[in-house]
C-alpha cells in the first residue's frame, strides 16, 4: 500500500529516539526493509512500531526482503535478484501452500520462517509464493 493511501495517526507522537534512529538509516530519503528490521532488533521493539513510526515521519519503505515492493524500475525485486534461476528445495512449495491454507494467504512473518527453515533467501520465498498464487499479507512493517 502506498504511503499516501494509508490512514496515519499524526496525533500520535513518534518517540524521539525512534525518529532519530530512522533518520540515521535513510538512503535517498527512504528506509529499506532490512534497515527497519535491524532497527527493531537494535531498539528492542517490534518491526511494526518502526514501520508505523516511518509512516508518521512520511518516510517511504523500500527494498522489501520478500521482493514485493520498493525496487525502482522493477515491479518486484525478483528479476534483479535472479531468484527464478535458484534451485527450489524439496518440500518448500508444499510448505508454502500449507502455510497459506484454504484462503491462499500467508503472512510476511511466516514466509520469513520458511526461508529460514529451508535455508533459502527471503526474496526467493516471496517469488515462489507469488508464483504459487499465494497472497502475502500482514507485512512486519505494516507496508500492506
Amino acid at each position: 500500500m502506498a504511503l499516501e493511501d494509508k490512514t496515519i495517526d499524526f496525533d500520535r507522537p513518534v518517540d524521539e529516539w525512534v525518529a532519530a534512529a530512522i533518520t540515521s538509516r535513510l538512503e535517498d530519503g527512504r528506509l529499506s526493509c532490512a534497515a527497519a528490521c535491524d532497527l527493531a532488533v537494535e531498539l528492542g521493539t517490534a518491526p511494526i512500531h518502526i514501520g508505523r513510526s516511518a509512516d508518521q515521519l512520511q518516510v517511504r519503505l523500500t527494498s522489501c526482503q520478500l521482493g514485493l515492493f520498493g525496487y525502482p524500475g522493477h515491479a518486484k525485486g525478483w528479476e534483479p535478484a535472479g531468484v527464478a534461476s535458484l534451485p527450489v528445495p524439496d518440500g518448500l512449495e508444499d510448505a508454502l501452500r500449507s502455510a497459506a491454507g484454504d484462503r491462499s494467504e500467508v503472512s510476511c512473518g511466516r514466509l520469513w520462517e520458511e526461508a529460514r527453515r529451508f535455508s533459502v533467501p527471503r526474496i526467493q520465498v516471496g517469488w515462489l509464493a507469488d508464483r504459487l498464487g499465494l497472497r502475502v499479507c500482514e507485512c512486519h512493517l505494516g507496508a500492506f
